[in-house]
């Protein structure tokens, strides 16, 4: 197509083309005919081609050395319901900040079970689609069957283990994988890829301390997630049990004044049966409630805008990345393209809303907002809501807005439109939030805000770790000891 452009252009212009300059070097020809042979130009014009040949010459030793790098065969999992699966996650859904399961699979038709679950502090590598992202598993991930799109990464010795997922998350490693891919379409990472790549191998003084680091990260993120799961254990058990009213064989029915008031909402999923059933719990428990919109001081979204992405903007994040573990900043906004630039950004104990995609996915989460967030330029994806803090306290908020049973299927019935659900700041200022002593409040409150910042932390430490491995790959490149 660029040379079809360019022959369309004037004649005049013809010598003088800049919109679609060639990018190329040169390779020797051996480079193409050792090892696996890689024919892709794009593997060599990858920066972290160059990198691989440096450290080629520094004589740095492989991967292989310092881990095994294994991967379990295609899954042909018998897919079952709920109460007869085991749990089952995608790729994408362990890198998630809540992993939910949407599928559960029948464990005795399922073949290499140890193979495909995971333990607490397990290192594992994304080697399919967006290739090169790596994560600790931890407890959430436990009891889980893990999608082979992960590759597994373990140390030979316990004490190389905090450097290994360090050195996996430096800018060199993530580059030098990129540069190893392959594939047009959806790129992949082979084993044999990870287990070729270079790694230095530090004083044991310096792997001592990425052990500790790393260890802490780990502790962190298994307390955050034992503290969450208590806090909404407490709200539970306050609301009590609620009995869905929904007759599978039959459907259901609601009162013809329901759909005519209001919003007059037609969709059957507003009327759910899940979220009828605990509005009715409230009422039976005698519980008060309010609506979000009377313990905010707002409730809105903002307007779309073209943005442009630039090295020197500020860090951009999305919805989807929002609500990673420790997304990292790949994108840079450029603030004066926008009159109101200000107003995108986020307030520590704001909470904010994805009001887009799936009602089963990432529609309807709710994260609260840490310091770390009011540096980030946020998506006009997500709603803002600003809690009253006289009135109830950020981490209850949280917890009633985004509890999996008692809260979200108030949020998520909200939700309008077929290919891509949206929510509605109104609607979702329409929620009714339900209120309990004071006493239970600070309980649930103090575990969800604790469990926030314990997550924060350990996103700290491990930018902090992978900042310090980039460090000393480049020390080790220019010929200093680690």
């Amino acid at each position: 197509m660029a040379l079809r452009a360019k022959l369309s252009a004037p004649k005049e212009e013809r010598n003088h083309w800049a919109w679609h300059s060639a990018k190329w070097m040169e390779v020797s020809a051996s480079s193409l005919w050792t090892n696996e042979r890689r024919l892709e130009a794009e593997n060599y014009l990858a920066s972290g081609y160059g990198l691989r040949l440096a450290m080629d010459k520094r004589g740095t030793p492989a991967m292989h050395t310092l881990a095994s790098v294994w991967q379990p065969s295609r899954l042909k999992g018998i897919q079952v319901s709920r109460e007869f699966g085991t749990p089952f996650l995608a790729a994408t859904q362990v890198l998630d900040l809540r992993p939910v399961p949407r599928k559960f699979l029948s464990l005795d038709r399922t073949d290499s079970v140890a193979e495909r679950m995971v333990s607490s502090g397990q290192i594992v590598v994304t080697c399919s689609g967006s290739v090169g992202k790596t994560a600790l598993a931890y407890a959430p991930h436990e009891n889980t069957l893990i999608s082979h799109d992960l590759l597994r990464v373990t140390p030979h010795q316990s004490d190389t283990w905090g450097w290994v997922f360090a050195y996996l998350r430096s800018q060199q490693a993530i580059s030098m994988m990129g540069a190893a891919q392959y594939g047009h379409i959806i790129k992949h990472l082979e084993p044999e890829h990870l287990l070729a790549l270079p790694i230095p191998t530090p004083t044991h003084e310096r792997l001592a301390e990425f052990d500790v680091a790393a260890r802490g990260i780990l502790t962190r993120r298994n307390e955050a997630w034992r503290l969450q799961r208590e806090s909404e254990s407490i709200f539970s058990e306050a609301i009590g049990a609620v009995a869905s009213s929904e007759r599978k064989s039959t459907g259901f029915e609601v009162k013809s004044r329901e759909l005519f008031s209001g919003r007059r909402r037609l969709e059957g999923s507003y009327h759910s049966p899940a979220a009828t059933a605990i509005l009715d719990r409230f009422h039976t428990a005698k519980l008060p409630t309010q609506t979000l919109a009377q313990v905010t001081d707002g409730v809105w979204w903002m307007t779309r805008f073209k943005r442009v992405f630039g090295e020197n903007g500020a860090p951009y994040l999305s919805a989807d990345e929002l609500f990673s573990v420790n997304p990292p900043i790949t994108k840079r906004v450029m603030l004066e393209q926008a009159e109101n630039a200000e107003d995108f950004f986020v307030k520590d104990g704001w909470l904010v809303m994805a009001c887009s995609g799936q009602t089963y996915g990432l529609n309807g989460s709710v994260a609260l907002m840490t310091k770390w967030h009011e540096r980030a330029f946020l998506s006009h994806d997500l709603v803002r809501i600003v809690p009253k803090t006289d009135v109830v306290r950020p981490g209850y908020l949280y917890t009633a807005l985004g509890h999996p049973t008692l809260g979200r299927p108030l949020v998520i019935r909200q939700a309008y439109g077929t290919s891509i659900p949206h929510l509605e700041p109104a609607d979702i200022a329409a929620t009714p939030i339900v209120r309990l002593s004071n006493d239970l409040e600070t309980q649930i409150a103090d575990r969800a805000e604790k469990a926030v910042s314990l997550r924060a932390e350990a996103d700290q430490l491990e930018n902090d770790i992978a900042d310090k491995a980039t460090e000393l790959v480049d020390q080790h490149l220019s010929g200093t000891s680690i």
